[in-house]
């Protein structure tokens, strides 16, 4: 599976939200300026060709849905992200948005708390 482009990923998002849907409902949910009927058909035929869109056809209009599910392209894409600018390291990811995000002390406590979680249903 291939990371998508801004506007292919415009698009998954807005199908992953309403789950099917044609070309004027796709472009219904784009903010204004909304782009051009024919440039989200474009980027929905580019989409089926990668496999990350199907259709189901109603004479000449389609209605398109996601093949691929959010977790899944989101799973690729942060694995993607942890080995390209962190060496593969969920620490030192982990410590580069502690440290630019400016996390609180609740959300820290938070974070030990799932973490601890997590460790304990691993042990088990």
């Amino acid at each position: 599976m291939k990371e998508l482009t801004k506007a292919e990923e415009q698009v998954m998002q807005i199908l992953w939200d309403i789950k099917s849907g044609f070309i004027k409902d796709i472009r219904a949910k784009y903010r204004d300026p909304k782009p051009a009927y024919t440039t989200i058909s474009t980027i929905v035929r580019i989409l089926e060709d990668k496999g990350f869109i199907g259709h189901k056809a109603y004479g000449k209009t389609h209605e398109y849905y996601p093949l691929v599910t959010k977790p899944s392209y989101t799973r690729l894409l942060m694995n993607g992200v942890l080995m390209k600018y962190f060496g593969n390291s969920v620490r030192q990811m982990v410590s580069f948005f502690s440290n630019e995000k400016d996390i609180t002390v609740a959300e820290l406590e938070e974070l030990k708390r799932f973490i601890e979680e997590e460790i304990k249903a691993k042990q088990s």
